[in-house]
């Protein structure tokens, strides 16, 4: 196929080297950014004029003059100083233009704050710069004054190696996250658990995934990767509550038998359930069921005598010491049923 222009030749020339070496890599936004200049080259344009001829944000335009400034575009090629004051500074050195600073969120009530003075200072530190520069390649884009203000914390104020975070990165972008909240969490998370080297994250990540391969196999979900929300069950039922495998297993086994189909939300209340009454074991369980199996035999009207005879003199039954030892299996089905059906 042959492809010809329908307008006449009063256009802007763009070098092959951008379009071999630097195109393929840049963000599609900031491409529109530099063509706006180099449209525009010798001319004064402000910051505010190509936000409003793009339809972009006043930050989106300074991040992308910082990008370009890293060896594409010179100073000569945006005429007016604020343009070219704001491509000298990238949003990680030094105190960054005002228009970006109006798009930095209020930090965690429970993160310390860092200046860009403080960030700036934290450069110098050979370790910290490396882990910005891979971050960013990483993620494909120049961090803003809240990225870096993160990672900052993550480094200096809850004094996590350089390497760890980078392999936080790593691991969140080849799952598709790049959101710098999502990557805080993991960072605080993996921090609360003690993880310590690349080793201790890579070994807990293989234990998760051999665990939810085991409960996607056993749903019979085999064929593709769990969902985010699947995950995050799983995530709750082996690392937040530290269930075995053979335990979350056998609630699987469970939902099966009562739903005829995979439901996650149904083993969640039985696991919940396990967990509320103290369950860590398949003895424990054991008892669970026996206790259940009593309670149907003996009939409602019998099992509130029993209970009426047990009380002593305070007036409280002697099984109220215990309430967390049972588990309504039946309610599990009937909510089942009527919620997640």
């Amino acid at each position: 196929m042959n492809f010809k222009s329908s307008f006449k030749i009063n256009g802007t020339i763009i070098s092959n080297q951008f379009i071999d070496d630097f195109m393929a890599s840049a963000n599609g936004e900031y491409i529109k950014e530099y063509l706006f200049l180099m449209r525009h080259e010798g001319e004064e344009v402000t910051v505010s004029m190509i936000a409003d001829a793009l339809n972009h944000t006043e930050a989106d335009v300074a991040r992308a003059l910082s990008y370009w400034k890293a060896g594409v575009l010179s100073e000569a090629a945006v005429s007016k100083p604020e343009v070219s004051s704001a491509a000298s500074e990238t949003a990680c050195s030094g105190r960054p233009p005002e228009v970006v600073k109006k798009e930095i969120p209020a930090p965690s009530a429970n993160r310390k704050s860092y200046t860009p003075d403080q960030i700036s200072g934290l450069a110098g530190d050979e370790d910290f710069s490396q882990l910005l520069y891979i971050a960013q390649k990483y993620m494909n884009k120049v961090f803003t004054q809240r990225e870096c203000e993160v990672f900052a914390y993550l480094y200096d104020g809850l004094h996590m190696p350089a390497e760890l975070l980078e392999y936080v990165v790593e691991y969140c972008v080849q799952g598709g996250h790049t959101s710098i909240r999502y990557i805080e969490t993991v960072a605080i998370s993996w921090h609360e658990k003690g993880f310590k080297t690349v080793d201790d994250a890579k070994n807990n990540a293989l234990t998760f995934s051999k665990d939810s391969f085991a409960v996607m196999r056993a749903f019979g979900l085999s064929d593709r990767n769990p969902g985010d929300s699947e995950r995050e069950y799983m995530d709750k039922w082996f690392r937040t509550y530290g269930f075995t495998k053979e335990l979350v297993m056998e609630a699987c086994s469970r939902t099966l038998t009562a739903t005829h189909s995979p439901s996650f939300p149904y083993t969640d209340k039985i696991i919940e359930g396990w967990k509320k009454a103290g369950a860590r074991t398949m003895e424990d369980i054991k008892r669970l069921d026996e206790q259940h199996a009593d309670r149907k035999k003996s009939g409602g009207d019998k099992g509130t005598k029993a209970a009426a005879g047990a009380k002593g003199k305070n007036g409280q039954n002697q099984f109220q010491n215990f309430p967390q030892r049972e588990i309504d299996y039946d309610a599990l089905i009937l909510e089942q049923l009527t919620e997640f059906k």
